[in-house]
């Protein structure tokens, strides 16, 4: 089960990276031009306190292991961060459809990020 948390770590530390390019990879200075300036303020701080979620999920996946996995506020935290992959999984489905393999692609790979967290349940 720690072998897994510690992949959660790099899972989600790969997230947090991911999230602070998107200015790059969907020419946010151009797109974001559109929205209202309230709307685009909005979309950015969204997107850098869920690369902050990332990081502190990451952070508590590598240095707090043992406790996530043996005490009932670790258990929690676990679910907690399970059922944030579960529900994002499902929400790539309903905002993004099942058309695109892209979007199956992602779909399945939140499903992973809830499965490492919910493991711990299973086994």
């Amino acid at each position: 089960m720690e072998t897994l948390i510690f992949i959660g770590c790099f899972y989600n530390l790969a997230f947090a990276v991911f999230h602070l390019f998107f200015w790059k990879l969907f020419r946010w200075r151009e797109d974001l031009r559109s929205l209202s300036f309230v709307n685009r303020g909005v979309m950015q701080i969204l997107n850098l306190c869920l690369a902050f979620v990332f990081l502190v999920f990451a952070y508590v996946s590598f240095f707090h292991t043992a406790e996530l996995l043996t005490t009932n506020i670790g258990r929690t935290l676990l679910a907690a961060i399970a059922l944030f992959w579960l529900f994002r999984a499902i929400e790539q489905i309903v905002f993004f459809g099942w058309r695109k393999i892209v979007s199956v692609a992602f779909f399945v790979f939140f499903l992973f990020g809830a499965a490492i967290y919910f493991s711990p349940f299973l086994f």
